[in-house]
């Protein structure tokens, strides 16, 4: 004879699927996110109680960086970055945003690991020198080719003087911002900033 637990264990899914098992009933007072809890009753109907699910604490609020701390902004459409302290303009350079099938994420970003000799562990080995590592799922700012459009696997790839420039000047309150708008500067030359 099958138990009661291996029973359950058959014809759940198969009750599921049929759309024969009844559905489960809310508390009165949700506390926690709750979860179907499937059983048999006296009659080997299939019922369901719902139980007390993992409790996820809210997010915690970023703190904001210290006044004066070093902002980047990659601008998608223009291919550019800049690199911004207390409003004013230091310095400017071309990047290479990822290609089609590859995005770069938009957002705002703090950098989370530096390296001056990195290698990807996702992509062939490749050499990532200066990376200054933006997500937990490899998305960095790091010297390469900059072949003039998006060619990049998500990452944003720098010149090699300035990537090394921008690796002497970041720390970990640096924000950098990643948009799909252009950048438009109040009145300062790009030029003087390179």
């Amino acid at each position: 004879m099958i138990g009661a637990a291996s029973r359950f264990l058959v014809l759940a899914p198969a009750a599921l699927a049929l759309g024969t098992a009844r559905p489960p009933v809310a508390l009165a007072e949700e506390q926690a996110p709750q979860l179907p809890y499937a059983q048999l009753d006296d009659r080997d109907e299939l019922t369901y109680t719902l139980v007390p699910g993992p409790v996820r604490a809210a997010p915690v609020p970023e703190p904001e960086p210290p006044e004066g701390a070093l902002k980047i902004v990659v601008s998608i459409p223009q291919q550019r970055a800049f690199v911004f302290r207390k409003g004013v303009l230091l310095a400017a350079a071309p990047v290479s945003t990822g290609r089609k099938g590859h995005p770069t994420p938009v957002g705002t970003f703090r950098i989370l690991q530096k390296q001056v000799h990195h290698r990807s562990n996702i992509y062939s080995n490749a050499p990532m020198p200066y990376m200054q590592r933006l997500t937990t799922y490899g998305i960095a700012l790091h010297a390469g080719q900059l072949p003039g459009y998006p060619a990049s696997h998500g990452c944003i790839r720098l010149p090699w003087g300035f990537a090394k420039k921008l690796y002497g000047m970041t720390d970990t309150t640096t924000r950098v911002t990643v948009t799909r708008e252009p950048v438009v500067l109040d009145g300062a030359s790009e030029d003087a900033a390179e």
